[in-house]
């Protein structure tokens, strides 16, 4: 409740900010006629990151058997919903009439010879982020299907049954069911994986195709992608080691699982690094004395102070995972995670601000700093994404109880337990307690 309250209170906070900015326009925001582009499409970038990792562990995890992520791809994908909400409203916000936002879309205009512009990457962005906000939707959904009959049945007010029964779709687990839920699954696996590729590829040619040194680049594509899912796991660990705390998950969410998450966070890591170092090096390969200043001004210029944030959150910090008791410690990893996540905000505000604060004529140089309602967004931003995790973790199941029934360990004696040793010492606690769950499947132990 304290969590909630610490939520709905930004979330109000996000209601008064972009009241402001509809009533009295894009000038309540830090812009101005050089840094046109700024907080706005850094937080949106940033936001569809942390939502990328959803869909890699869901999807591509799932393609590839890694039983591993089945205790936190509910999470997982929950997160990546609402990252892609929070993301949707800064691009509607920055329209500065988001009333008209339906011209985006090639509906037939009966307002004159006014069409949506299909050479733009922004409306890209909008196919993108609808495609993955939809699939992505959808799969959460039909996993939960199964763990909302589970509740339903053992619902006990009258509200609560209907809204499970409701949610459920009449679920009763017969075995056409499961075959069909199987192959649902895996279609829908199917579809996502492309997009784990190809959401942040499009996001990332908003830049790439433009003409500003320091975005006209074609390493823009695969070290975006690498960047979300850095990102996008380094939230998945912070809501998740949380979650393991609160609700008590330590059998479920373990210290493998968490091992497993820091090491694909520091391979991404890494090749972000490598990606930062390329850059450079073909800004000096280029001989384009734009593309090097830019680089240059990166690092030494009015803003060093955020490119050295990003390359010590991004680049040095994750290297500490090589040590296994890093990888293994879960304050480190919540510390590591929330380091990560504060590095690729500053990333997105280097690769924005620095490139358009100083174009090609000195006489238009300006700085950027954000004005208390740029800042009032993105704070917002986080209350509404953080009341809507809350709320999904109080109503709805934050693991998937079916799937991880499938990878538990069971005796004949005993229920679900990861330490066959620690499972017979209950028993001897409490020898009265006989069997298996019913609807779990159990694997009988011979020597027993």
């Amino acid at each position: 409740m304290a969590a909630l309250s610490v939520a709905l209170f930004f979330l109000g906070i996000f209601f008064y900010s972009v009241y402001r900015t509809l009533w009295y326009g894009i000038g309540e925001w830090g812009l101005n006629k050089t840094v046109n582009w700024a907080w706005d499409i850094t937080n949106f970038v940033w936001w569809v990151g942390i939502g990328h990792a959803g869909t890699l562990i869901s999807a591509v995890l799932l393609l590839f058997r890694q039983k591993w992520r089945s205790s936190i791809n509910r999470a997982a994908e929950a997160m990546t919903i609402f990252a892609v909400i929070c993301a949707a409203m800064f691009p509607v916000l920055h329209m500065g009439r988001p009333w008209l936002a339906f011209y985006v879309f090639p509906l037939q205009n009966t307002l004159g010879s006014l069409w949506a512009n299909f050479n733009s990457p922004l409306l890209w962005d909008v196919f993108a982020i609808s495609t993955y906000f939809t699939v992505s939707l959808v799969f959460w959904y039909i996993g939960l299907i199964p763990d909302f009959a589970s509740i339903r049945d053992r619902a006990k007010g009258p509200i609560a049954r209907f809204s499970y029964s409701m949610l459920s779709f009449g679920w009763k687990g017969s075995a056409k069911a499961w075959s069909r839920y199987e192959t649902v699954s895996l279609i829908l696996a199917g579809v996502s994986t492309p997009l784990v590729l190809s959401v942040h590829t499009i996001v990332s040619m908003d830049f790439a195709t433009s003409v500003v040194p320091g975005w006209h680049t074609t390493i823009f594509p695969p070290y975006f992608v690498a960047g979300a899912i850095f990102s996008g796991f380094a939230m998945v660990l912070t809501l998740m080691l949380i979650t393991r705390v609160v609700f008590r998950l330590e059998d479920y969410i373990t210290l493998e699982h968490i091992a497993l998450m820091n090491k694909i966070m520091m391979v991404t890591g890494s090749i972000v690094g490598v990606a930062y170092i390329t850059e450079f090096f073909i800004a000096w390969y280029s001989q384009v004395e734009f593309e090097g200043y830019a680089f240059i001004n990166r690092a030494t210029g009015p803003y060093w102070w955020a490119y050295a944030s990003m390359m010590t959150c991004n680049v040095i910090t994750p290297q500490l995972v090589w040590f296994r008791r890093v990888r293994y410690s879960i304050p480190l990893t919540f510390i590591l995670s929330i380091i990560v996540n504060i590095g690729m905000w500053f990333e997105r505000f280097v690769i924005i601000v620095t490139s358009l604060h100083r174009d090609y004529l000195p006489s238009s140089w300006a700085m950027f700093s954000p004005s208390i309602i740029d800042i009032g967004i993105y704070v917002g931003t986080l209350g509404l994404f953080f009341t809507l995790f809350l709320l999904f973790a109080k109503f709805f199941p934050v693991i998937n109880m079916a799937e991880v029934k499938t990878i538990l360990k069971y005796t004949v004696d005993n229920g679900p337990t990861y330490n066959p040793e620690k499972a017979h010492a209950a028993h001897a606690h409490h020898p009265a307690t006989h069997g298996a769950p019913a609807s779990a499947p159990v694997t009988y132990n011979k020597h027993d």
